[in-house]
């Protein structure tokens, strides 16, 4: 009976609407309000009042957002990059459709550099991995027959002959001989040739080539029974490590850059704020560091794709302009919060310095940490 009321009151709501509507009143077909007939765009909504859908409206609406979009990039990438501060002021001060939106800045710029840098990262990647392959292999040559095999991995191997019957086609002098290899692996040696990754890695190399289960092979690496959550991710990564002799975990730091860096700019604002406390409110300082971070992008894809299709430029001509970028910074300052060059030299130096120092090295170190329990 409820649901019958509720449907009728409707029903006399919207007969109503439709009986109230002027001769000159149409009812808008995205937001189902009235508004003028002479109107060409609902003034509730903004939708073009004569809106049939067509294949020539469909394209027609694609392209003009992408041109408006293309417009907006281009309006918004000469203060960018030729007058620090200036664009970020304008947006504050209202004039935001002219140009665009900062966080949609950073976000367009940031995956134009992070594909010109992906190249890099494969290089880094490629090198990375080939060095931690021969560090393993380099540990494998100089221990192959010298350090014993754990006596679980000995008995699983007996096991594994007798079920494949391996044993019973052999003498009583081949399975003597077979003992005394055994007891030969086996004996005990001194600790020099163990690799120092914290625990017995020949150990762990004989569980693994015996099949052995994954709480075996977690005890082999240290974990101690009453281990937690992430006691047993950070150990199942290390097994997991061993087993790959390390490959991946360059590219698993990379692929973490970006989340993080978007989590940095936030951070970057804070300190903006502690600094400038009087002057906006933390959403002005978070605009400043979108633009200001977008044009650290801008800077480095440049480089990227000067060195990749152009020339490859030096390494101190590559430097200079990176460190450059803190110039940028103090005019951008100066022009943004309106204050003198020589405090805005002081606040950018401090700023940077806090940043750079503990904000960055902190945040490096979360990633790897991350890399690390989630490659």
């Amino acid at each position: 009976m409820g649901n019958n009321k509720e449907l009728s009151n409707t029903s006399k709501k919207e007969e109503i609407e439709h009986f109230t509507l002027g001769p000159s009143q149409v009812v808008c077909q995205n937001c189902e309000k009235a508004h003028n007939a002479e109107f060409e765009f609902c003034p509730h909504c903004g939708q073009q009042a004569n809106d049939k859908l067509t294949v020539g409206v469909l394209f027609y609406n694609t392209i003009a957002n992408y041109f408006s979009f293309d417009a907006r990039f281009f309006r918004s990438f000469i203060p960018l990059v030729f007058k620090p501060g200036v664009l970020a002021k304008r947006f504050v001060s209202g004039k935001r459709l002219m140009y665009l939106h900062p966080a949609q800045m950073y976000l367009f710029i940031s995956v134009i550099f992070f594909f010109l840098f992906s190249f890099k990262i494969r290089e880094y990647n490629s090198s990375f991995d080939s060095a931690l392959k021969k560090g393993f292999e380099t540990v494998e040559k100089d221990t192959v027959n010298t350090s014993p095999m754990d006596s679980t991995a000995i008995n699983k191997l007996n096991e594994t002959f007798k079920k494949q019957g391996l044993m019973s086609g052999l003498s009583d002098q081949e399975r003597k001989e077979l003992d005394s290899v055994f007891t030969v692996v086996s004996r005990p040696q001194s600790a020099k040739n163990n690799f120092t990754f914290g625990y017995d890695r020949e150990k762990l190399d004989s569980l693994i080539l015996a099949d052995a289960s994954e709480k075996e092979q977690l005890k082999a690496v240290g974990m101690d029974d009453d281990a937690g959550f992430l006691s047993k991710t950070f150990y199942r990564q290390l097994i997991k490590f061993h087993k790959n002799k390390g490959g991946g975990i360059i590219q698993a730091f990379f692929d973490t850059i970006p989340i993080s860096l978007f989590i940095l700019l936030p951070i970057f604002a804070m300190i903006l704020k502690v600094f400038f406390w009087r002057r906006g409110t933390f959403a002005h300082h978070l605009v400043f560091s979108f633009y200001y971070f977008s044009f650290l992008f801008v800077t480095m894809s440049i480089i990227l794709a000067f060195n990749y299709f152009v020339v490859d430029i030096p390494d101190w001509i590559d430097w200079l302009i990176v460190m450059s970028t803190f110039f940028y910074l103090v005019f951008a300052m100066r022009t943004f919060y309106q204050q003198g060059f020589i405090i805005s030299f002081i606040k950018a130096s401090i700023s940077s310095f806090i940043y750079m120092m503990f904000v960055v090295p902190v945040a490096v170190f979360i990633v790897l940490g991350l890399a690390f329990l989630f490659y």
